[in-house]
């Protein structure tokens, strides 16, 4: 339903943006006609309501007040006659018995319309009004003396009593009756110069609303594209036209369309002209740094084969273990693009770098290895090891005076490998770790950029080349840290 009425929704406005500006403002035109129209006929439909509810109250009112009176004057005109027979006084009692009957007849009959109350009342009145009449004309068609007729006779004034009573509290009931009905309706009646203020302001509204369109729609987008020409024109092309003048298919918007068509045009032009200098330019660069790469490796090689030849010719062994450590390592660095590589090699890397921190810090860096020997074949993350052990020497074991040690373990459980790195050096502050691991966190996620190269590089591709890929870091101020990963062996091995 909802979606039924976006899309109604989405028509009209579309319908609406399809028609041109002089379209647009005859049916704006028209709207303002047909709400002033309704507002008048609402206004008067209102008025012509609260008159026939005034009518109604009034009108019930004026008939249980005639049945009264008319049972007022039966009871005068049938005492007089009663008393002295002659024409006048039967006219004048022939004459109330037909005005009373009529009353009678007159009154509102209704369940609806009365209620319990009242409908009760008026019932006993009609019933008791049939009573008395039948006991009146045996009383004057008599006209005998004697205890029975006196009694009669009495008995006919005491219902004339009643019924002048009845017809008393009925007129009560009405008038009571009649009040709640118009405390009901007074809030509609004080709705009738209501609706008319807020008509009135409703139309306002609507020309307020039809000048502010104007403006936004015409006066404002002539403005903008006026502004926006000027700055072409000193080459500057930052301006853009209101996106809502681009979405009709009137005059303004087709001519706006068309000179950002044109904007666009030209800025395009400008900017590939830009980019054609600027790629000839990183061509040049790009050349300058291949042949630059084709010379530095080389170079390097045969620079270190050559002082370690010297070395060995000089008869320095240890010199020529560092250098050929040294050539091992920039050889595995710089010639490996594979993204994993055997646990083994990586390992073997660890001890070329480790025998160079050795000659080094000496004995206060010790350095070992726990791995399980059906691990070593388990393909691993390529430069995934060297660099956690240069973090344990630069971060937890060179500051120490004391020096510490290094192990190196990596065991397989329940077909995962799972490899540490831990040493016993400064540790790392409660209020650091955690930053660490957030940072770590975010690493996961692609976001984090501020926890280094080793440890957020190690953990983005263990995370992203293994779908299980966990990656921890552990550590206690002045006791030592750990860092461990784990993943897949099926997954590695692929």
């Amino acid at each position: 339903m909802r979606k039924q009425k976006e899309m109604r929704i989405g028509d009209i406005r579309a319908c609406w943006l399809s028609l041109s500006l002089v379209r647009k403002l005859q049916v704006l035109s028209r709207c303002s006609v047909v709400i002033i129209l309704l507002s008048v006929v609402t206004y008067m439909l209102i008025i012509g309501w609260g008159m026939g509810v005034f009518d109604s109250i009034l009108m019930e009112d004026s008939r249980t007040m005639e049945f009264w009176s008319a049972m007022e004057e039966e009871g005068k005109a049938f005492e007089s006659y009663m008393h002295g027979e002659n024409a006048e006084s039967g006219g004048r009692y022939r004459e109330a018995v037909r005005q009373t009957k009529a009353a009678l007849d007159q009154l509102l009959f209704d369940y609806e319309k009365l209620g319990p109350d009242r409908y009760a009342r008026t019932w006993s009145i009609r019933n008791m009004y049939g009573r008395y009449t039948q006991l009146r004309d045996d009383v004057v068609q008599s006209r005998a003396d004697g205890a029975e007729y006196k009694d009669s006779m009495a008995t006919v004034y005491r219902i004339q009593e009643y019924l002048e009573t009845y017809a008393g509290k009925l007129q009560q009931m009405t008038v009571e009756a009649g009040n709640q009905e118009y405390r009901r309706k007074l809030l509609l009646f004080y709705l009738v110069p209501l609706s008319g203020i807020l008509w009135g302001g409703g139309i306002l509204l609507l020309f307020q609303w039809l000048r502010r369109y104007m403006v936004q729609n015409v006066v404002r987008p002539v403005l903008v594209l006026s502004e926006d020409a000027r700055r072409i024109s000193q080459n500057d092309f930052s301006g853009a036209a209101p996106e809502s003048s681009t979405q009709g298919q009137d005059e303004i918007s087709r001519l706006i369309k068309d000179f950002l068509v044109m904007k666009k045009s030209t800025q395009n032009y400008i900017i590939t002209l830009k980019e054609k200098h600027a790629v000839e330019k990183q061509l040049d660069e790009v050349r300058l740094q291949m042949l630059k790469n084709q010379i530095n490796p080389h170079f390097l090689f045969n620079t270190l084969n050559m002082i370690a030849s010297t070395a060995q010719l000089e008869d320095a062994a240890t010199t020529e273990k560092l250098i050929t450590a040294l050539s091992r390592l920039f050889r595995y660095n710089l010639k490996s693009t594979e993204s994993v590589m055997p646990l083994e090699r990586e390992l073997k890397v660890v001890e070329d770098y480790m025998y160079l921190q050795k000659m080094r810090f000496g004995s206060r860096i010790r350095y070992t290895v726990e791995c399980q020997p059906e691990a070593r074949e388990i393909l691993v993350p390529s430069f995934a090891l060297q660099p956690l052990v240069e973090n344990c020497i630069i971060h937890g074991l060179s500051h120490k005076g004391s020096g510490g040690k290094i192990h190196v373990r990596a065991w397989l459980k329940e077909d995962q490998l799972w490899i540490s790195v831990a040493d016993n050096g400064l540790g790392i502050s409660e209020e650091r770790l955690a930053s660490i691991r957030r940072e770590l966190a975010d690493r996961k996620k692609g976001k984090g950029q501020s926890t280094g190269i080793g440890l957020g590089n190690i953990c983005r591709r263990v995370c992203s080349m293994y779908t299980d890929g966990q990656f921890q870091v552990y550590s206690m101020e002045g006791k030592g840290t750990v860092v461990q990963m784990g993943f897949s062996v099926l997954q590695g091995s692929m």
